[in-house]
Parts: C-alpha cells; sequence; structure tokens
C-alpha cells in the first residue's frame, strides 16, 4: 500500500473520522482508523453505534487496506510540516511516513480485523441542503434529553410529510421543534429517531456551503450522505412524545418581544443564580414590559425588560438556562411569547417569516405560588 497526500486533506480526513473511533474496545482495530487506498484514499472510523467514512484525494500508487491507531495516527499527521504526506506499508504491518524532513516508522493492524459498516437499504429517503440541516440540528439538539431511562428522547425526531422535515427535541422540560420545505422525498410519509450523539457529528459534516445532503433511512440504520462524508448510525426504537398533543396554541396571552433585550435582561438577573444556588427567573408580564428578577442567598436582581402586549400581571418562573437557549437558540429577532397562566407551558415563536420553529419551555412553580 502507497499513497501520498497532502497534509491539511489528510488530516481533515483523519479528524472528522476519528470523532466516531471507540475510545476503548474489546476488538483493538476499533480503537484505529481504517484506510483504504483505490482510486482515492477514504478513512472511515465505527464505534459500532456510529461509523464515519470520508475520502479525500490521493495520488495511490498501491492500493490497499490497513488499521492505524487514531490517537498516534492523528497526533503524527498533527506534528507533520505542510507539506505532502508520502505512506508506504511493506504489504504487512509496518508503516513508513515522510513529510518533508520528518518521518515517522509505526505499526499497524490488518483490515480484516476491522468490522465492516453496515450497509443502509434504501426504505425512505429525502434530500435536504447541508447548510438548512446543520441550522435545524443546531437549533434543536440543545433539548435533546441525556436521561437514558428514556432512550427514545436521547435523540431528535424527524418527520417527513408532504415534503416539509420537522425535527423535534425534548426532555421533559422544554422542546423544540423545526420545519423547513424539502428538495424531495422518496418513500411518502415516515419519521425515524437520530441519535443525539450522531446529530452532533452530522453537523460538524455538512458544508456551509449549499451543497445536498441526502438522508437514507433504512431497518435499523440511517445514513446521512454529505458527499465526501457518510455517517451512519443506528436509529432509536421506541415511542416519541407526541409533540402534537403536547402543544397548546389556545393561550391567550401573547406577548412580543426583541429577542437580544429579552436575552440580556434575564441574563443580567441570573449573575446571582449557580449550580449550588439554583433559583428560578420570576417573570411578572405587565402592560408594555416584563419585570424579571431572581433571589439566592448570593443575592438578588432584578431588571424590566420593554414588550409589546399586556401579559395582565401575569407571574411566572422559568428556568434561566432553559430560558436563555431557547431564545439564543431562535433564529429570529423578535420573538412571540404565547402565555396561558402560571403553571402552563410558555411557547416562544418567530414573528415573521412563518412558524418555522417553535420551543416550549415548562414554568417552574414558585414558591410563593
Amino acid at each position: 500500500m502507497k499513497f501520498s497526500c497532502e497534509k491539511s486533506f489528510l488530516q481533515s480526513a483523519v479528524a472528522t473520522a476519528s470523532r466516531t473511533v471507540a475510545v476503548k474496545s474489546t476488538i483493538p482495530a476499533l480503537e484505529g482508523v481504517l484506510l483504504q487506498a483505490n482510486t482515492q484514499l477514504t478513512v472511515s472510523g465505527y464505534n459500532m453505534q456510529t461509523g464515519t467514512r470520508t475520502t479525500c484525494e490521493a495520488d495511490v500508487t498501491e492500493p490497499g487496506a490497513l488499521v492505524l491507531s487514531a490517537r498516534l495516527f492523528g497526533d503524527i499527521i498533527r506534528r507533520m510540516p505542510d507539506d505532502v504526506v508520502t505512506f508506504t506499508s511493506d504489504g504487512g504491518t509496518n508503516v513508513h511516513l515522510t513529510c518533508g524532513d520528518t518521518a515517522y516508522d509505526i505499526t499497524a493492524l490488518s483490515a480484516e480485523d476491522y468490522p465492516e459498516l453496515p450497509e443502509v437499504e434504501n426504505r425512505f429517503s429525502f434530500c435536504i441542503s447541508q447548510q438548512t440541516l446543520r441550522a435545524m440540528i443546531n437549533e434543536t439538539s440543545f433539548a435533546i434529553s441525556s436521561d437514558e431511562t428514556r432512550p427514545i428522547h436521547t435523540g431528535s425526531l424527524f418527520e417527513v410529510r408532504d415534503n416539509t422535515l420537522t425535527v423535534v427535541s425534548v426532555d421533559g422540560f422544554r422542546l423544540a421543534l423545526r420545519k423547513e420545505q424539502i428538495a424531495s422525498s422518496n418513500g411518502g410519509t415516515f419519521h425515524f429517531v437520530a441519535p443525539g450523539s450522531a446529530l452532533n457529528e452530522v453537523e460538524k459534516i455538512c458544508d456551509a456551503a449549499d451543497r445536498t445532503a441526502n438522508i437514507i433511512l433504512g431497518s435499523r440504520h440511517i445514513l446521512f450522505d454529505a458527499g465526501q462524508t457518510q455517517l451512519i448510525c443506528r436509529r432509536l426504537e421506541g415511542e416519541f412524545l407526541d409533540y402534537k398533543a403536547a402543544i397548546s396554541r389556545t393561550n391567550p396571552i401573547v406577548i412580543t418581544a426583541d429577542t437580544k433585550k429579552l436575552i440580556t435582561s434575564v441574563d443580567r438577573v441570573s449573575v446571582v443564580i449557580s449550580e449550588k444556588q439554583k433559583s428560578p427567573v420570576q417573570c411578572i408580564f405587565n402592560a408594555g414590559k416584563v419585570n424579571i428578577s431572581a433571589r439566592t442567598t448570593n443575592g438578588e436582581a432584578a431588571d424590566i425588560c420593554p414588550v409589546d402586549g399586556d401579559g395582565g400581571g401575569l407571574t411566572i418562573g422559568f428556568n434561566n438556562r432553559y430560558l436563555m437557549e431557547a431564545l439564543k437558540y431562535a433564529p429570529a429577532d423578535t420573538v412571540r411569547m404565547e402565555l396561558n397562566t402560571s403553571i402552563s407551558p410558555c411557547l416562544i415563536l418567530p414573528t415573521e417569516e412563518g412558524e418555522k420553529f417553535l420551543y416550549m419551555v415548562l414554568p417552574v412553580r414558585l414558591k410563593n405560588n
């Protein structure tokens, strides 16, 4: 096996594949990256749950396949000078690497020891802009649950219906929803739940340029194809929350606020809140303003944020982090808050461009209530 490749291309490919390498495994090969040289170089990482396969341009003079320690190989490539890397193996497990005046000799494992990444049969599929997919994951994944007792909620629901993709994440305290039109779909109406850990990697492999991503759903696995890089993960099984039934749109109080101003006010009063001194942020919605305050043994803080609308003096408490994250991830300059009672969920939606996103935050019961 022999090939040469620009250091920057090789470093990027190894870094991408290494993110899904098993940290510790009873199969030593899974702690490495699989290198396959043919017409181009393919680098793969797999932890038996999620696998990444990425390609880069290389001048291959002798095709072959080997497994190298992801940590060692990554450290070597990072430390090499910015030049062309030449990779040579003797047909066995001895590998010689050179780049400029730098040289390394390391030991590889046989590619035969590396488990094959799953093949994903095309039962259902759809296409979407990589940029849009990355935005949808970014604006919903913060609400994915970390509670392993409900495994289905440790991922996001993807629902395709009438050429519209809806992505939903819930964790028992909040809900994040994003909708976008998709270019095309194959298989009609379908849905699946993708693990949050895999979606974090999908977000990273999606290009900033407006290229297309293909998502293919198999019987047990999901393939996210971003062109140069593919990610395969197991789909989560179970009954996801009926989000449509959970969202109430009959709230009588509607408040409109400048997103940045509301974030600033919540952030100001959150100074007295800490991991040791937890306390809800109290919001009193009046005509044209919301009084925001917090009190812990660290001290008290209060601020006033101007709004449009009249809350009639409704007093409601929120977890400051949950409220802040909902506002920070809202891709809108102004948001509409729909409220009902002090113990009813608060909905946060955009004021323009339709309802492409919706966040629902459950209140925290205040002591005086």
